[in-house]
């Protein structure tokens, strides 16, 4: 009897322990739900980011341009402006 009592007590302390254990947890748990949110301050808004990546799409195609009709082309640079280049590369294409 002596045997069966003891364990009924170490079963008991245990049970005990568990629950303290588990609101401890509980505890624990609350106030890191709590914690404020990091607000991320951007260096560069999206706006102008968006108008940065416009602006060098521009950049990279004039550059494109000047280097493939002047480079590749054997073209003067400049003439890369000029509106009659544009409109003679559109008839050779269109050839009408």
């Amino acid at each position: 009897m002596a045997l069966n009592k003891n364990n009924q007590e170490v079963t008991g302390a245990r049970e005990k322990y568990k629950k303290e254990k588990v609101k401890k947890q509980q505890k624990q748990e609350k106030p890191a739900t709590k914690q404020r949110r990091i607000v991320r301050v951007r260096l560069i808004p999206i706006w102008l980011r968006v108008i940065l990546v416009a602006l060098l799409l521009a950049v990279s195609v004039i550059v494109g341009a000047v280097f493939g009709y002047s480079v590749i082309g054997d073209g003067e640079a400049k003439d890369v402006f000029k509106k009659s280049t544009w409109t003679h590369m559109l008839d050779l294409i269109e050839k009408e």
